[in-house]
């Protein structure tokens, strides 16, 4: 594949401390002047990504005024 780029296994602990290793991927992300640099789950099968509300906050995004509502399908199509 033309242009393919490899991201190592991070090795961690899921929410219920069993261990895991998941493909992450470093961004800067930018918003209103405001930056944060993180480390973004890559799933190259999401047809949504989910933004966590702290990094939203450290961004200065103020959630009641983000009004973009997308039509989900899949696990998520029940909320």
């Amino acid at each position: 594949m033309r242009g393919a780029q490899r991201f190592d296994f991070t090795e961690g602990f899921d929410t219920f401390g069993v261990p895991d290793a998941l493909p992450q991927l470093p961004l800067s992300l930018t918003y209103q002047g405001m930056s944060a640099k993180v480390l973004a789950l890559l799933d190259t099968g999401a047809s949504v990504n989910v933004l966590p509300y702290s990094i939203g906050i450290q961004l200065g995004a103020v959630w009641a005024q983000q009004t973009t509502s997308v039509i989900l399908a899949g696990n998520l199509a029940s909320v």
